[in-house]
Parts: C-alpha cells; structure tokens; sequence
C-alpha cells in the first residue's frame, strides 16, 4: 500500500514456526553427488530466485499503482455519498444538480457510512451504476468495531468488511460532529494482482522448466572434455602396474589449454608420462635382474657340480685321511648340494618369470597328495600327519612335477617351521567352486608372526627359527616363493591365514 495503516483483526501475516521450520526444510533438500547436477541445481536456484524477485517486485508495485488510482478516485468522492445517506439515500431528485453529477460520477460498490460516538447510524452501497442504494446492507459488530478505530485524519485506510470484502476507506468528520466515512472495493486491485501471479506463476514456471532442461544439455556439453579425463583416468586406474610391460591407454585430449579442464587434462598427461617412463625403466630394470639371476644359475650349476662331485670324490680316497679334512669334505659336500637347490629354485623363479610355458597334461592330484605326505612323514616321523582327501580321484591340468614341488614345500615348510608334535592336517576339496579344486595344510603350531604373513610369498623370506628352538629350520627363503609362482602359473591363487594354534595355507587349483 502507498499510504496508511491495514486495519485487520488477527495475528501476525507470516507464520509463527517459519523460521524454525526453515532449517529442516533445506536438510530435506536432495545432495547432488556429480558436478553436472550441482552446476543444473545451482543454475535452477538463481533462475527461481531471480524470478522470485522480479515476481514479488512487480506484484508489489503494481498493487501500490492500482491502490494509489483507487485512492486518487476515492478522493474524488469525498464526503458527497456520506451526506447523502443521513437523507435516507435521497439521490439526485431531491437534491441540487451539482450533487447528483457527482453522484452519477460514483463507481459500483462505493460504500459510504455516517459514525457517532462509535455507532454506525447510517450505511449505503451502490449496487450499481443506476444509481440505486441498498441501504440494507449488513455490517456486524465486529465490522463497526472496525470501522469505528479508523482514524479521522482524510488519509485512505484499508478495512476488511465480513459482507462486502476489503476496501479502502477515507473517514472525515462531519458538521454535525460525525464522521463521515466513503469507500470502494479493492476487489479489482486485487483481481489484477491475482492474475498477474498467475500469468507470472506459470511463465517463470515454464522458464524454470526450460532453464534446467537446457542447462543441464549445456552443462553435459560443457563438461565432455572432463568426462573424456575421467575416462582416461579410469582406465589408468584399472591397469595392473605392479610388473611386467604396462601399455598405457592414449592421453586425454587437450581442448582447450587455457580453460580449467584443459589445464587439467595437460596435467594428467603429464603425470602419465612420468609415470610411462618411471614403469619402462622399473620394466628394463627387473628384465635386467630376470636375466642376471637366470644366467647366474645357469653359470653356477656346472661350478657347484664340480665342487660337489670332488668333495665326493675327497671322501672316496682309499688312503688314510684326517678325520677333520672328512669332515671338511663332508660339510663341502653338504653345503654345495644345499647350494645346488639354491641354484635349481633361482632358475625356476626366473624361467616362471620369464613366463616359460609349463608342461600340461592330466595329474592324479590324489596320488601327488598321497605321495608327498608319505615323503614328509618319513622325513618329520615326530609330526603327526593326517589325510583328508575325498573318496574319488581328484584330477587337475597341469605340471606334474611343479605341482608335487608346491605341495612338497608346503608340507616341508610346515614341518620345518613347527615342533615336534605338531599335528598337520592336509585337505583335497573338489567342490570349492565351479571348475577348481581346493588344497589346503593346516598345522595347530604356534603360528606365523604378523609382520612375517604380509611377505611370507616374498624370495628371500626367512622365519625366525628362535620361535621353536630349530637353527635348521632356516632355508634360502625361496620355497613359498615358488609355491605362489607354481600356482599362479597354473592360473590358481595361493593365501595364508595364521593365528596362534592354526595355520593355513589355501591353494586354488582350476581343473581345465
């Protein structure tokens, strides 16, 4: 309103509990996991608020235009109407031509009243433009009440009347010391206001509409390049770099070098290529170590051969020989054929990982099983060995010499690594799954210390044989090594599980 005070009985306009309510409201709200969709939504919002504004502004200013023309038409008026109604609604019959062209002047639904000591004495609206006055309306002592508290001051006031809705009101007092009061309806106001909610309701609700639709097409547009790193990323992500040739996927293309998604993508490929060449010299240096150890073993057979074969041949001699240069014969002999299975399972190593082929053919996993435990037990006759294997024959493809190898270093490493006493139990399960055979050596020793299990499949890994009392126990470290490299060349897996009193070791064996 452009001027005076909103007369209306009732609480406060806005809602007690709004601002309370206002915080739960905005939890409600959806979290937008992408980029695309919170650019959409934010785009959305400062479309919706921007459109808020510019509806709440033109509502408003178009409600105090209309209620200013409406003011403007109610000081035309004036008290002419007011007077009339103390003659019982005499209209322009009874009175001078002057009074009745400003009678005829009057809009429908003028309203006028005559006030005394707080009491509506007279009250008449024109129905309408014959200039007919009903004289009969309706006013409640609530509406009195209201119109009794507007002030006599000539300034337009707005009334809501139970009857006949809202208007805006001038009250002036009379000659007699009464007040005069006239009125018109804001009815028209507020049906153009109305309507312009309407209409700007559903424009800026289609353009909300359009807008979203057409940001997030713009955004996705927008954001292709990124989606074209993220796939490179992606596919970085998925290649195995641990060893062997790594092919990196084709660099992520550089659109625009200027923009954020270009500096980006030049990063990224830069970083690739760091990482390209860092992966060929970890590639060159480990084909370089692949080949020394292999041509070192190979090297060292004959030598180790030699060695052996005269610390035999020492000991053969028919002469008298000093019982501590037999013994340095013995120990030479003993240490060059402990050395020569050194050299045999660090040529292994290196031709698996060089990835020679295996022989393949059917293998009576049973009877390696049956054949390698008799071998143990007569090696460890203190440990106790039981067998749990299944009624049919179990068969596998695969080497048949590498595998007794895997199952050989299982049984030793159990029986080496555990005291007298133990109990080790072996297990052949066909059914673990679809198309695999499931071998597993438990032992209730005194278990795998933790910071041993993580690299127990690792060369080289030796346990501390202070945990049972056995200096002999110690190997080169290489038989578990070998065990995972047997079996991951058959196209099965290898894993450990230790607490104290169980240890496990599983081997997952596929049967083509």
């Amino acid at each position: 309103m452009t001027s005076g005070d909103r007369v209306r009985a009732g609480g406060p306009t806005a809602p007690a509990g709004l601002l309370t309510r206002l915080p739960r409201f905005l939890a409600r709200l959806p979290r937008f996991r992408t980029l695309r969709a919170r650019i959409t939504f934010g785009l959305v919002v400062l479309l919706a608020v921007s459109c808020a504004a510019v509806g709440v502004a033109a509502v408003v200013e178009l409600n105090g235009f209309l209620t200013q023309r409406l003011d403007e038409q109610l000081a035309q008026v004036g008290t002419r109407f007011p007077e009339s109604l103390e003659h019982h609604g005499k209209l322009p019959d009874d009175h001078d031509g002057d009074e009745d062209a400003d009678t005829r002047r009057m809009a429908t639904g003028t309203f006028g009243a005559c006030l005394r000591s707080g009491a509506v004495t007279d009250k008449g609206l024109i129905r309408s433009g014959d200039l007919s006055v009903d004289l009969n309306i309706t006013l409640t002592a609530r509406d009195a009440e209201r119109l009794a508290r507007i002030p006599a001051d000539g300034r337009p006031h707005t009334v809501e009347l139970s009857a006949l809705g809202h208007y805006r009101v001038v009250a002036t007092p009379g000659r007699d010391g009464d007040v005069l009061m006239a009125g018109l309806p804001l009815k028209p106001v507020e049906a153009a206001v109305h309507r312009l909610e309407l209409v700007a309701g559903i424009v800026f609700g289609l353009a909300l509409v359009t807008a979203g639709v057409s940001g997030a097409l713009w955004v996705r547009w927008s954001l292709r390049p990124l989606g074209r790193v993220t796939a490179t990323a992606t596919r970085v992500s998925e290649l195995p770099l641990a060893s062997g040739v790594v092919a990196l996927p084709p660099r992520a293309p550089v659109a625009d070098p200027h923009s954020e998604v270009g500096q980006v993508a030049a990063a990224l490929n830069g970083m690739l290529g760091h990482v390209e060449d860092a992966l060929t010299k970890r590639h060159a240096s480990e084909e370089r170590l692949r080949r020394f150890a292999a041509d070192a073993s190979h090297e060292l057979r004959t030598p180790v051969a030699s060695v052996r074969g005269h610390a035999e041949l020492g000991l053969l001699h028919p002469g008298p020989v000093p019982p501590e240069v037999t013994r340095a014969l013995e120990r030479i002999a003993a240490e060059s054929s402990r050395m020569g299975l050194m050299v045999d399972d660090l040529l292994l190593l290196a031709r698996l990982d060089a990835g020679r082929p295996l022989e393949r053919g059917p293998v009576d996993l049973t009877r390696l099983v049956l054949d390698a435990v008799t071998d143990a037990r007569a090696a460890g006759p203190g440990h106790g060995w039981v067998l749990d294997l299944p009624e049919d024959p179990v068969t596998v493809t695969g080497d048949t010499h590498r595998l007794h190898q895997v199952l050989a270093n299982l049984l030793a490493n159990a029986r080496l690594h555990t005291p007298v006493g133990t109990k080790v139990t072996v297990t052949l399960d066909p059914g673990a799954g679809p198309d695999a055979v499931l071998l597993s050596v438990h032992d209730d020793g005194p278990g795998m210390p933790e910071e041993l299990r993580s690299g127990v499949f690792e060369r080289f890994t030796r346990a501390d044989h202070r945990r049972h009392g056995d200096a002999s126990a110690t190997g080169a470290g290489l038989g578990l090594s070998i065990v995972s490299a047997v079996v991951e060349a058959h196209g099965g897996t290898v894993g450990v599980e230790s607490t104290p009193g169980s240890t496990t070791f599983t081997v997952k064996l596929p049967t083509g």
